[in-house]
């Protein structure tokens, strides 16, 4: 979801010289980076002037950042009570936490309607209601709010790449490629929404067959995206990365036989499957598959380990080498804990779906030893071409060049091997070309893997419910398919460079 993220700032004539300038200093604060005094500072301001809008609606972003949903939402309800100017953008807020941080869909519907019944013309509500329908399968409504928004705005260039993402045409003089295409060239857009365009270009063109076209597209797109981002942050370094890999292999070594921090003290329900592996290789597929079983709920890409990984762990994995790392990964044990319990309350079983989690295999089984690892793998060549059809965020440039992506990969699976050694028994390889050869074999194996008996549900993980929000979420709402194995040999000149890399010889 999007959101207005800027802050509230005050016009002098609002307050008091006094509680503007405390006010002032907030900002100052915020903009420092020192986020928890701009939440003391925001907090004085609201004890002192309790109907001061702006300050609650700060307060409720800072809160947010700092990942206290139930306080950013207190905050901007009271922003609202207070007659808040724009009140939409503190809706439009609202639903970003409850469907982000809370899986809270249906709350986020309501939070995005009464927004667009304040103001019907809002078009980031009208974007995010469109998203959320997609992220419930309802394909229809969702182009109608992206038709809505593009008649407000034509500039709405986003709205038009998702408009085109819901077809399903297979016809190559689809007007939409001819719109899109236009779009491009319109010199209003800007880097970030040329690649929206380039990628959703792209994948029409592969639809109706035109693979060639369809490659030097999805190239474009890659280039913008790398364009779209500030200066440095989209480039991959080979050597940094191959280093990180060393650093986890030798921080989590094989003969390592140290379990968990905190096994004694931690409670063991809600029981956790960690869903991992590289983009575009079967994990939202996996993930549904379990989503099915009545004794499942899905977790989603939860962030907690990355934000641990960013934060306490700091720098990571070398922190683990500290005497007090042991008392630091028992509270975070029990935090991830505790934050899976609030969301999914009673629960028997949470998946834990964030592909690039098989970096931190090592760190879950500190954390807790008793979890299980569903590893998701895919033809190499599928697997990567898949990742250079996808939009993802240029702080990830591997995907950004289809040899980068190759050597990541290849990274990848170096590490895989390390951790079947050092965790043998705890990962289970859930190859998705098998899967969709015999579902209900791999379906089976799965279901023994995480101590769930069979349930015919989960042949049929089309029907799962919940929100899917990711990028395979019309994939997985149809029945299982075998049309995306193998789709390389459309692209097999293209790909030679990445086979010779990966060492896959192919006929």
């Amino acid at each position: 979801m999007r959101l207005p993220w800027r802050p509230r700032i005050l016009p002098a004539v609002q307050v008091p010289a006094p509680l503007q300038s405390r006010f002032r200093d907030a900002l100052a604060l915020e903009s420092a980076g020192r986020t928890r005094e701009a939440i003391a500072a925001y907090e004085a301001v609201t004890r002192e002037a309790p109907a001061f809008a702006d300050a609650w609606y700060n307060l409720g972003r800072l809160r947010r950042r700092e990942r206290d949903a139930d306080g950013a939402l207190a905050a901007y309800a009271q922003a609202l009570a207070r007659r808040i100017e724009r009140p939409e953008e503190v809706h439009l807020n609202r639903a970003v936490v409850l469907a982000e941080d809370l899986h809270d869909a249906a709350g986020a519907a309501r939070e995005l309607d009464a927004a667009l019944a304040l103001n019907p013309a809002y078009v980031p509500a009208l974007l995010n209601r469109a998203n959320l329908h997609e992220d419930l399968g309802e394909r229809e409504h969702a182009a109608t709010r992206y038709r809505a928004a593009l008649a407000i705005d034509d500039t709405c260039f986003h709205a038009l790449a998702r408009l085109a993402a819901l077809e399903e045409s297979t016809d190559a003089a689809n007007p939409m490629i001819a719109r899109l295409a236009g779009a491009l060239d319109d010199p209003r857009a800007n880097a970030a929404e040329r690649a929206d365009l380039a990628f959703a270009l792209g994948a029409l063109l592969d639809r109706c067959g035109l693979y060639s076209l369809a490659f030097a597209t999805f190239e474009r797109a890659n280039r913008e995206s790398r364009a779209s981002a500030p200066a440095g942050v989209a480039t991959y370094d080979r050597v940094a990365h191959e280093r990180y890999v060393d650093e986890l292999i030798a921080a989590f070594p094989v003969a390592s036989t140290s379990c968990g921090a905190g096994a004694a003290t931690a409670p063991t329900a809600p029981r956790l499957v960690f869903v991992c592996g590289m983009y575009r290789s079967g994990s939202t597929l996996a993930e549904r598959v379990l989503a099915a079983h009545p004794r499942v709920r899905a977790g989603g890409e939860l962030p907690y380990l990355a934000q641990y990984v960013a934060g306490p762990l700091a720098p990571f994995p070398s922190s683990l080498r500290d005497d007090a790392a042991r008392a630091t990964l028992e509270a975070l044990a029990r935090e991830y804990r505790s934050r899976i319990a609030t969301l999914f309350p009673g629960a028997d079983l949470v998946t834990d779906k964030r592909p690039d989690n098989f970096l931190l295999i090592g760190l879950i089984k500190r954390l807790f030893p008793d979890a299980r690892i569903v590893h998701t793998l895919r033809d190499p060549l599928d697997t990567c071409l898949s990742i250079h059809c996808l939009h993802l965020d240029p702080s990830m440039p591997y995907a950004l060049d289809l040899l980068d992506t190759g050597h990541y990969f290849l990274e990848y699976r170096r590490l895989m091997r390390h951790w079947h050694a050092a965790f043998p028994g705890d990962i289970l390889d859930f190859e998705y070309d098998a899967f969709v050869r015999a579902p209900r074999e791999r379906t089976a194996a799965l279901l023994e893997f995480c101590g769930l008996g069979w349930n015919d549900a989960c042949l049929a993980p089309e029907r799962a419910a919940g929100a899917v929000r990711t990028a395979s979420v019309w994939q997985v709402r149809e029945p299982v398919y075998a049309r995306s194995s193998g789709r390389w040999r459309n692209y097999r000149a293209e790909l030679a460079p990445l086979a010779a890399l990966l060492g896959e010889t192919r006929t």
